[in-house]
């Protein structure tokens, strides 16, 4: 997980996450298929496939939730709807795809 740049309270909450929380899964024949087709339909291009491969393996997988600080490729609005709109035309479900700042807590003092 790729979180450096994250707020202090970012990076300690997915570091402290426990092992049984989290899950490796591994890309499959359908997901490189699915990653493809999002960039054949031109939801992103081709120097894209690792972000594709990331939402086609998150959706295949049926995750609640995507996170990501990928604003650029990933967490973005029209990205999403192409994302979406693939997987709904091939069948699949949608994805959730939502910012850490929005999954993490802050407490206010």
């Amino acid at each position: 997980m790729n979180y450096q740049k994250a707020p202090e309270q970012v990076k300690s909450f997915f570091q402290n996450l426990k092992n049984e929380y989290k899950e490796l899964v591994p890309v499959t024949p359908e997901g490189l298929q699915l990653a493809q087709t999002y960039i054949a339909e031109n939801v992103v291009g081709q120097t894209s496939i690792n972000d594709c491969l990331h939402i086609a393996t998150a959706t295949l997988s049926k995750v609640d939730v995507l996170v990501s600080w990928n604003f650029k490729h990933i967490v973005n609005v029209y990205r999403i709807r192409g994302y979406n709109s693939v997987n709904l035309r091939l069948g699949y479900s949608t994805l959730d795809i939502r910012s850490p700042k929005e999954i993490v807590g802050y407490e206010h003092d």
